[in-house]
């Protein structure tokens, strides 16, 4: 799927304006000249400053390109579903994960990519258990990160 550059410049300025309006209210380091919002910032406005260059280059060639153009993907069923099935599991983690817990959320998530991939429903939820214990134990014991657990709280280890 193509975009026009004035929709990613339009995106990217937004993003830029947005950054430069949060980091204003970061604090003042007292007797310090330069304060926590110094390098956000900066880095917001090359962002404002690269979307506005995209926004007018593509808002000046509008005429020979399309906003939006499908890609020859968008012609393909199986292609159809498995974008689909990546947006609505984005979707159901987000929901679910705080009641089911990581570990089973993240089972149901990758076995229903792997199925929408044509993997065969056995060796899908094998491969999502075993991948799910793997990302929780490296997110969890190795980097500390507090992954919920749902309902299996009171097997947490």
């Amino acid at each position: 799927m193509k975009l026009n550059d004035a929709v990613f410049g339009l995106l990217l300025l937004v993003l830029g304006i947005a950054v430069l309006a949060v980091v204003q209210g970061y604090p003042k380091i007292p007797g310090q000249q330069v304060g926590p919002s110094l390098f956000p910032g900066l880095i917001a406005v090359v962002v404002c400053v690269c979307g506005a260059i995209l926004l007018v280059r593509g808002w000046r060639d509008r005429a020979s390109v399309p906003w939006v153009q499908a890609g020859p993907w968008t012609r393909s069923p199986s292609h159809v579903l498995a974008f689909c099935t990546v947006i609505a599991g984005v979707v159901f983690y987000i929901l679910a994960s705080e009641k089911l817990g990581f570990l089973i959320t993240s089972t149901i998530v990758l076995a229903a990519l792997m199925w929408a991939l044509r993997v065969s429903p056995g060796r899908s939820v094998l491969i999502a258990v075993i991948a799910s214990l793997a990302i929780h134990f490296a997110f969890y014991k190795l980097l500390r990160v507090p992954l919920p657990w749902g309902v299996l709280t009171p097997y947490a280890w």
